[in-house]
């Protein structure tokens, strides 16, 4: 709502507006269509070491995927929460409780000590001078729990660089809203995703917005083979949703009061039951669930420019399976993507995935 708008009708208070899909977010069955490659419930993250291996998560267990199957590797003691290959061999296995896991030359060693308090991190992304920067989603909320942190709307969130051999932490930027994507821009500056903003944020210097009203939570960020940089939307806006950000004593009565499986807030998959939010917004004609309809969850991937720019984009809609894609990994042969909401890998054909 524009300052005119308030000027012209000072009642009508502050509109509930999400972005359109349109343009280079464009609704389609891409993601919907795309073809199976393993079945892995709560499938979560992606990645290939130097060794060509490929490792995915599923809740607190490390995977190799061989033969088109995800085979358990090592099971921890939390939900795994991030995943990232280091450059000269090794994995870092980021914890719901806190935990960072250093796995290299068959050894493994926990790093949590290097921070000065317990951080669950979202995202990881190694650099090639051993460091390591740690995407923290919020300092009072384990990543597991960004339901929670977006209804109580904290914006705690933090990224910090890690020296691998010296074992110490520093922030680099603080008060941030849940990040859960990090990358790096031409210049070489940190790219973060913050989810609860729908926005992307460069932190080299002043802070710069590099793309914003984004239209759903945005997640990991990780690079094209051909260039850019792909983003997987892990949950949709809507404006019911919206509406309830802004009422306070609403939300607070509804986090005391109702189970969290049925607030009015963004998922990662829904229908499974009668008692969620939003099924009247559903339409359906003959017990088919329209595409166009509201929904609290929903399939969306896109595939960004260098500058970080929106080219095209992925969709499983309100009436799709495949929703809450959380992370992408671009192989010479595939494309895959983990769908945690469908619990399910899947790879996207090169045709789909260029502009």
């Amino acid at each position: 709502m524009t300052l005119l708008d308030r000027l012209l009708d000072p009642f009508r208070g502050e509109a509930v507006t999400i972005p359109p899909y349109d343009g280079a977010w464009k609704p389609n069955t891409q993601l919907e269509t795309a073809a199976h490659v393993a079945a892995l419930p709560e499938a979560d993250n992606l990645a290939e070491d130097s060794e060509g291996t490929i490792w995915l998560t599923g809740g607190p267990v490390l995977y190799r995927l061989e033969d088109e199957k995800a085979k358990p590797a090592e099971t921890f003691a939390a939900p795994i929460t991030a995943l990232s290959a280091l450059p000269g061999g090794g994995l870092v296995v980021a914890l719901a409780d806190g935990g960072l896991i250093l796995r290299r030359d068959g050894a493994s060693r926990d790093l949590r000590q290097a921070f000065p308090a317990a951080v669950s991190a979202t995202a990881l992304l190694a650099n090639d001078d051993g460091t390591l920067l740690v995407a923290q989603g919020s300092a009072s909320h384990a990543a597991t729990e960004w339901v929670p942190a977006l209804m109580r709307k904290r914006r705690d969130g933090a990224v910090w660089r890690l020296d691998l051999a010296g074992g110490k932490a520093e922030r680099i930027a603080g008060g941030l809203a849940f990040p859960t994507g990090l990358a790096r821009d031409e210049a070489g500056a940190p790219v973060v995703a913050e989810a609860f903003a729908h926005r992307l944020v460069a932190l080299g210097g002043r802070p710069r917005t590099v793309l914003d009203r984004i239209p759903g939570y945005p997640g990991r960020l990780s690079p094209a083979r051909a260039g850019g940089w792909w983003l997987p939307v892990f949950a949709p806006r809507n404006r019911l949703i919206e509406l309830v950000l802004r009422e306070d004593r609403f939300r607070a009565d509804m986090i005391a009061t109702v189970p969290q499986d049925y607030w009015i807030a963004p998922a990662l998959r829904s229908g499974e039951s009668f008692l969620e939010p939003l099924q009247r917004g559903g339409v359906r004609t003959m017990g088919v669930r329209k595409p166009w309809a509201p929904a609290r969850s929903y399939g969306l991937v896109a595939r960004l420019d260098a500058a970080f720019r929106p080219l095209a984009s992925l969709h499983s809609r309100a009436d799709g399976q495949r929703h809450g894609a959380v992370s992408v990994l671009d192989l010479p042969q595939a494309r895959l993507v983990a769908l945690k909401g469908a619990g399910e890998i899947v790879d996207i054909p090169s045709r789909e995935a260029q502009p």
